[in-house]
């Protein structure tokens, strides 16, 4: 058991230094597996392999990683970001808010957060810098907007989650939707603020824009959100196929309404499939950890070992918190999650805590984990993107990092934050 604790702290050490995820966490699920039963527990690895990657549940990445990758070659973020642009034009803060608005509703499409702060990046940061907006705010609301993107459903951290607890998919999205709805607020709440004590410039409506030409930017691809999310909650469709719908769905508007060609498509497939591939990778060796914790008993030691701690639930909540925000300097979000909730997730039941109200917690902690400097994804996209000053990225962050841990403190006060639209599933 001792070797089994040196081995994993090791392979912290190889995630710091910056070795690839999926190799550190097959790699050290293998050594685990070789220091307690020798030669003979590796053959279970492919059968372990197998079966983790078998799932009708995870299918549901891809598509949606597809769906969001046929919108955005197809221009329709840009004239989403556009049609949005002239709407929230009267609001303090103006093309702030669109940016947090656009994170939002590009959330609903995308599932990812690089994606989203990637997308709506790329589009606004040419028209901030246009209108004279102060660029350390507008990097930030990029940021801390994009994190969004696996909080609102469709969402790939939830998804993958759900697979390692044997939660319902379909009740997390319920459940992150009202949170993340709530969190937009905030965000929304604070460039307001923001907007109204320094008077930043606000948007400017074009005298050629009319109504229909704002229907048509925003409506395609709010209907597309409503249409995938109403099959999921009705009960039409599962996760999978939600997403299926989603991607044919999104075809038919891009080449109806983008600039969808053979070219364009192509593209996205290829973007989708490397995206997938990366996030896939990881969730196998993670399956691969997982089995290895079980059959050594360290997952059964860990459990034990809180417990003999005598922590109440509000003290595990807040250690589970610090742990997060610790590992966010230096892990990415999804291997954050694959590589911890192995060890936590027996935890759950001792301490009475909902697996589900837990999923949206454990987002939340990513979400800030993203904006974490020195490593966080999202400020470092942010920043490559636009070409921006890391500095910049991250001091425009900052006051966002307050809002999410505000967040976490009204979800833990207020747990029907979560589970109140669950329950209607």
């Amino acid at each position: 058991m001792a070797e089994s604790f040196v081995i994993v702290a090791g392979a912290f050490v190889l995630l710091a230094v910056g070795m690839w995820i999926p190799f550190v966490i097959a790699g050290l699920a293998m050594a685990i597996i070789l220091s307690a039963k020798g030669v003979a527990g590796l053959k279970a690895v492919g059968l372990v392999t197998w079966s983790s990657s078998n799932s009708f549940t995870l299918t549901a990445i891809p598509l949606f990683v597809l769906m969001a990758e046929i919108l955005l070659q197809s221009g329709l973020a840009s004239r989403l970001y556009g049609g949005l642009s002239q709407l929230t034009r009267r609001l303090p803060g103006g093309l702030l808010q669109t940016n947090i608005i656009g994170c939002a509703i590009f959330s609903a499409i995308s599932g990812s957060s690089v994606a989203t702060a990637a997308a709506i990046g790329t589009v606004a940061v040419p028209e901030l810098e246009k209108q004279g907006y102060d660029m350390r705010q507008a990097y930030g609301s990029l940021a801390a907007g994009g994190t969004l993107g696996i909080l609102i459903p469709p969402s790939i951290a939830l998804i993958v989650y759900g697979a390692f607890t044997e939660s319902s998919i379909v009740k997390l999205f319920a459940a992150g939707l009202l949170p993340g709805l709530v969190l937009t607020f905030l965000f929304a709440s604070y460039v307001a603020m923001s907007g109204a004590m320094t008077k930043k410039p606000r948007a400017v409506a074009e005298p050629r824009a009319r109504l229909l030409d704002l229907v048509i930017d925003v409506l395609p691809v709010t209907l597309l959100i409503a249409l995938v999310l109403t099959s999921l909650y009705a009960g039409f469709a599962t996760p999978t196929e939600a997403a299926a719908i989603g991607c044919s769905m999104a075809a038919l508007i891009a080449f109806t309404f983008g600039k969808m060609d053979r070219e364009r498509l192509s593209t996205a497939f290829r973007r989708a499939t490397r995206t997938s591939s990366t996030i896939l990778i990881i969730v196998v060796a993670a399956f691969l950890f997982s089995f290895a914790m079980a059959i050594t008993g360290i997952s059964n030691a860990v459990t034990q070992w809180v417990l003999g701690l005598g922590m109440s639930p509000p003290m595990f909540l807040v250690s589970v918190a610090l742990l997060y925000v610790f590992l966010g300097l230096f892990v990415e979000s999804i291997a954050m999650m694959v590589i911890t909730v192995p060890l936590l997730a027996p935890a759950f039941g001792l301490y009475g805590i909902d697996p589900i109200w837990f999923g949206v917690f454990l987002v939340i902690l990513i979400e800030i984990g993203q904006i974490t400097p020195p490593f966080g994804l999202n400020l470092f996209v942010v920043q490559s993107v636009n070409r921006a000053e890391y500095r910049d990225v991250v001091l425009g962050a900052l006051p966002y990092y307050a809002i999410m841990l505000a967040m976490l403190l009204l979800l833990a006060l207020f747990p029907g934050l979560a589970l109140w639209l669950p329950g209607f599933v």
